[in-house]
């Protein structure tokens, strides 16, 4: 689910990358518990209390470095980063420490925009899995990245569903078959918060990483919530390649739930307008 929109944003950036260079900072990754143990009651409580965790933000509006790493690249861009979780969402990318907004990127409903502005380019098309696969040319979706972004990503397994469970030093990993996908839920059982998800596909190969770290304290429907401040994405190239993309958004500044936020996307009247429905590739892959 998570590679096209990845790969969307990839390219988005893709249009400004000779405008700005910056080595990637990974955050530092913890190893996945390994010790086995019971689901006891306490630890089928944390898990309910992270989950519970996740409605409490809706929405948001902040700024955020954005650094990529490709098999062939590796660069960083400002992005301005709104999302209603759920709805809809919208990306503006700026070029380098001149700020200039170089490419839009909006999701709606139905509807997928990425307004290239260096290029004067607009491509348009549906908000579908087939648009998406055109960028990257694998299944995915992107709704697991908004949710990331949002900083407390919607956990919808139930707690009575977990197939095993680990523990490690201040971690705990809630593991969850099903024939499809196994996702491993990792939680610090001290500051009850989600620290790592990870996502593997049926022969058991890792495709999909999440890391949550920074985490500091907001005031949300009157308590207290850590939301993690860097969030890093790591995708599997397969095959024993290694990390195909990974991405790391470090957040300057953002506001929860704003009261008036209104994410509108005004289509370019003189941009050249390309269709996403009908071609193959984005012109700058």
């Amino acid at each position: 689910m998570m590679k096209r929109v990845v790969a969307v944003l990839l390219a988005l950036c893709v249009v400004s990358l000779q405008y700005g260079c910056a080595d990637l900072d990974t955050v530092t990754r913890d190893e996945r518990p390994g010790t086995p143990s019971e689901l006891t009651r306490e630890l089928a409580d944390l898990y309910r209390e992270v989950a519970e965790a996740s409605p409490v933000v809706r929405s948001l509006d902040g700024y955020a470095d954005v650094t990529i790493r490709t098999p062939k690249k590796k660069e960083r861009v400002y992005c301005n980063i709104q999302l209603m979780r759920h709805r809809e969402s919208r990306m503006i990318v700026s070029a380098g420490l001149l700020g200039w907004p170089v490419a839009d990127l909006y999701f709606g409903k139905d509807s997928l925009y990425v307004h290239d502005m260096m290029g004067n380019r607009l491509l348009a098309g549906r908000n579908s899995e087939e648009n998406l696969e055109k960028i990257l040319g694998v299944p995915s979706g992107y709704r697991l990245l908004s949710e990331s972004l949002l900083g407390l990503v919607n956990l919808e397994e139930r707690v009575e569903s977990v197939s095993s469970v680990k523990k490690g030093p201040g971690r705990v990993m809630y593991v969850f078959d099903n024939p499809r996908v196994r996702k491993e839920v990792v939680i610090d059982p001290e500051n009850r918060t989600l620290t790592a998800l990870f996502v593997r596909n049926t022969p058991g190969e890792l495709t999909t990483a999440i890391y949550f770290r920074d985490f500091q304290p907001y005031l949300l429907d009157n308590r207290t919530t850590l939301i993690p401040r860097q969030i890093e994405m790591v995708l599997s190239a397969g095959n024993g390649a290694g990390d195909a993309y990974r991405l790391l958004i470090d957040y300057d500044k953002r506001t929860f739930n704003p009261e008036k936020l209104s994410i509108r996307f005004v289509r370019p009247k003189k941009a050249r307008v390309i269709s996403l429905d009908e071609m193959g590739s984005l012109p700058w892959m």
